[in-house]
């Protein structure tokens, strides 16, 4: 990954991250931290590596939206048993999108499965794409830039703490999901006065 990234500098950088947002088999994390390493190191500058980096990151959020929108609901209509399914809970999606699935895009990027799906529902619930760019993008923008100063700062360094934090992020976001669907269950058989 680190050679594929110096040999072809910016480019790889947007295109890998854009399909890295897309789908799941390519480690966006690994390319922001070797992207930061090489900036320290002077072999890419900074601004551009930014820019090539949010950029890439913006067109797989925007891809995944899009798709959200048009091409998963024209696939779940086409399946008799998924559009019955999405015709059940598509109101549920939509709704629990609008109180949550803001903040959902914007610190989605941080969990690894979950930012490869949130534009996806954003799509699939009809999201106004203002609030999608909004929430996106911003979180979006963040994670580029916590991604590369974490190989910029701690340099070849990061693999032994990222095994460490990773441990240690898996199980916060366990806890965060599950009190949040404890939080929604009670909230949800609440009696309403």
């Amino acid at each position: 990954m680190e050679q594929f990234v110096l040999h072809y500098g910016y480019f790889a950088i947007f295109g890998l991250l854009m399909l890295g947002i897309v789908g799941p088999l390519i480690p966006d994390e690994t390319i922001l931290v070797v992207a930061g390493v090489a900036v320290r190191a002077g072999q890419l500058d900074p601004i551009v590596t930014l820019i090539a980096a949010y950029a890439g990151s913006l067109f797989g959020i925007t891809l995944s939206y899009v798709l959200g929108r048009t091409g998963v609901i024209y696939l779940l209509h086409r399946i008799p048993y998924l559009a019955r399914a999405s015709e059940k809970h598509m109101g549920q999606v939509h709704d629990w999108f609008e109180r949550f699935g803001k903040w959902t895009l914007f610190f989605g990027y941080f969990v690894v499965g979950v930012r490869h799906v949130t534009a996806l529902v954003a799509g699939t619930s009809k999201m106004r794409a203002d609030h999608f760019a909004m929430y996106a993008y911003s979180g979006g923008f963040i994670w580029v830039a916590s991604f590369l100063a974490i190989g910029y700062f701690v340099g070849n360094a990061w693999e032994q703490y990222a095994r460490t934090f990773h441990g240690w992020v898996a199980a916060a976001a366990v806890v965060v999901a599950l009190c949040a669907f404890v939080w929604y269950q009670w909230h949800r058989r609440k009696p309403k006065r």
